[in-house]
């Protein structure tokens, strides 16, 4: 079995919270930004682009979250919005992939959203080739155009998804998986 398909085997989603340093260097995260860019990307649009959150920027985009959440819920407690003050300092880096398909008069919408996702899974292979653990998390604030606008994306821009990169005492455990047998039709 080759090395590529061990790491397709081993590959599995860390929660946030088991994640410690130190994560990838700058240098590492260069790398595995060019690595994730390296996508089926029909008419070469690259419809898609990376906000790169660490150090205090983590902390930035922490009380920002807070901040959107309690305008949104007045009532949430203290302890709730401790944990979105903590959002993105669950893991030592966090990688928002942005979708920024648009209409174009060749490349059909969900072509490029696709290339967007293709984005995530790559960023996730290669931290894990690189030794890291990862998490793709969308959660509300993918969702919240407010959360969004704040962050600088433009109006018709999307989360395709937040890559949480770390490291993990131990293996993690792995979930059940499809059953592909079942999911699959040969014509």
């Amino acid at each position: 079995m080759t090395d590529t398909l061990k790491l397709l085997e081993k590959r599995r989603s860390a929660p946030p919270p088991t994640m410690m340093g130190p994560g990838p260097t700058r240098e590492e995260l260069t790398r595995l930004l060019a690595l994730a860019a390296r996508v089926p990307d029909h008419g070469k649009l690259a419809p898609w682009r990376f906000i790169v959150f660490e150090g205090e920027g983590r902390d930035r985009a922490g009380a920002l979250c807070a901040e959107v959440f309690r305008a949104r819920n007045p009532d949430a407690g203290e302890e709730r919005l401790a944990a979105e003050q903590g959002r993105f300092s669950r893991a030592p880096n966090v990688i928002a992939v942005v979708s920024r398909a648009a209409p174009h008069v060749k490349i059909p919408l969900w072509e490029q959203e696709m290339s967007a996702g293709a984005v995530c899974m790559a960023l996730t292979i290669a931290a894990v080739a690189m030794g890291f653990r990862t998490a793709w998390l969308t959660e509300w604030i993918a969702y919240d155009r407010t959360f969004l606008s704040r962050l600088g994306l433009e109006e018709h821009e999307r989360i395709a998804g937040f890559i949480h990169i770390g490291r993990v005492d131990g293996e993690i455990e792995d979930r059940v998986r499809p059953d592909v047998a079942a999911l699959t039709r040969w014509f």
